[in-house]
């Protein structure tokens, strides 16, 4: 389903009235547009298909090496996201470290950002949106795990209310075999090398 950006455009002009201001003094008159252009952006994930980006797997059992099976994980680290916390409608922005362990098939690392920018881009609380990215994962690939970390700082608490503009806040998805803290252990541990 498509954002309607004139009900948001209208929507956000009654927003301006209903705080006080005036729709219609030079630096606003284009706000409603702009919001609207943002919010189509901001809200793009809803109704997609969050595994469509991992259809396209690659066998590794009939690759050209198939004695070369994986042994470890595949990751991916740094992954920059951003997200609109659905309690306050308000921003939050952070990293997202992604990892899985393959069985059979791989996927290009382009397809696991995919499907952060798509389960991002929807309202959200970062506490679903990891689970939903480790479950997407995992039943896409059939991976034999699947550990999701991500680290945001949520405008809902720096900007607002109790005002802590250095917090962030770290969640963890994990599946199968990385379900284990052991058995991740490694893998955190990578997320964390080279960091100061």
């Amino acid at each position: 389903m498509a954002v309607d950006r004139e009900r948001v455009k209208a929507l956000v002009h009654e927003l301006l009235l209903a705080i006080g201001e005036d729709p219609d003094r030079p630096g606003l008159t284009l706000t409603p547009q702009r919001v609207a252009d943002a919010y189509t952006e901001f809200f793009a994930g809803v109704g997609q298909d969050a595994s469509a980006p991992l259809a396209r797997t690659i066998s590794v059992a009939r690759g050209p090496a198939p004695e070369a099976l994986p042994s470890g994980a595949v990751m991916i680290r740094d992954v920059r996201f951003r997200s609109i916390c659905e309690h306050h409608l308000l921003p939050f922005l952070g990293t997202a470290h992604l990892a899985y362990l393959p069985d059979q098939k791989v996927v290009g690392l382009g397809a696991l950002t995919r499907v952060v920018e798509i389960l991002s881009a929807r309202p959200q609380v970062q506490e679903r949106l990891g689970e939903q990215i480790a479950d997407t994962l995992m039943l896409s690939l059939e991976a034999k795990g699947v550990l999701v970390v991500l680290d945001a700082e949520h405008s809902c608490l720096t900007m607002r209310g109790e005002r802590q503009p250095d917090a962030s806040t770290v969640t963890i998805a994990a599946r199968g075999e990385l379900a284990d803290p052991f058995a991740r252990g490694e893998l955190i541990s990578l997320i964390n090398s080279g960091r100061r």
